[in-house]
């Protein structure tokens, strides 16, 4: 058996599609259940928070979202291994974001999302082949590392109420680097499964 039909890499699909679809619709689901929060300029952080309305739907959900990450990086064998070893980091640092709530243990769990962010943008750098072509092609991986670290940037200045619209877009800008995070492993699994 090789490593792409290996029963891991048959199962990979799954956790790589469970953590877009449950981040999402995690903080959908808890914003739902706490009226006065503002997606566009509250961070998730605060749905989790000890003083939220529900904060076990979105801690539960950052830590279903990181073991998706760690079990897909565990899962896609044909991704080069620093790829992967970033990537489970990266879910690590989410499932440790869960674990803290940023009014309990702010400086912890600013540190741990520092680690799942920095880590979520940087892993495709590191996971692309060289001659492969379609989605694990170097220039592929390094584009879409590009473009995460983008957002990154993008979401750290509203963090710094630095730029146009500065904090004011602060949930808006995570979200949106959260769920391109979350995506990308499943477009990586299900394209490589197209290869």
């Amino acid at each position: 058996m090789d490593r792409t039909t290996s029963p891991n890499a048959r199962r990979a699909p799954i956790p790589a599609v469970l953590a877009p679809v449950a981040l999402v619709g995690g903080w959908t689901l808890a914003a739902a259940l706490q009226p006065d929060f503002d997606p566009v300029g509250e961070t998730i952080s605060a749905l989790a928070a000890t003083h939220a309305r529900a904060p076990w739907v979105m801690g539960g959900t950052l830590a279903v979202t990181g073991l998706a990450h760690m079990a897909t990086a565990l899962a896609v064998r044909r991704v080069r291994t620093p790829g992967r070893v970033v990537h489970a980091v990266g879910g690590a640092g989410t499932l440790a974001v869960a674990l803290l709530p940023v009014d309990v243990a702010p400086a912890a769990h600013g540190a741990a999302a520092a680690v799942a962010f920095g880590a979520l943008s940087l892993w495709p750098a590191l996971a692309g082949r060289r001659g492969e072509r379609g989605v694990l092609s170097v220039t592929v991986q390094r584009s879409a590392a590009g473009v995460l670290v983008a957002l990154l940037g993008v979401f750290v200045l509203a963090l710094q109420d630095v730029g146009p619209f500065g904090a004011s877009v602060t949930g808006l800008t995570e979200r949106v680097l959260a769920a391109a995070q979350a995506l990308w492993p499943a477009v990586v699994v299900l394209g490589t499964r197209e290869a």
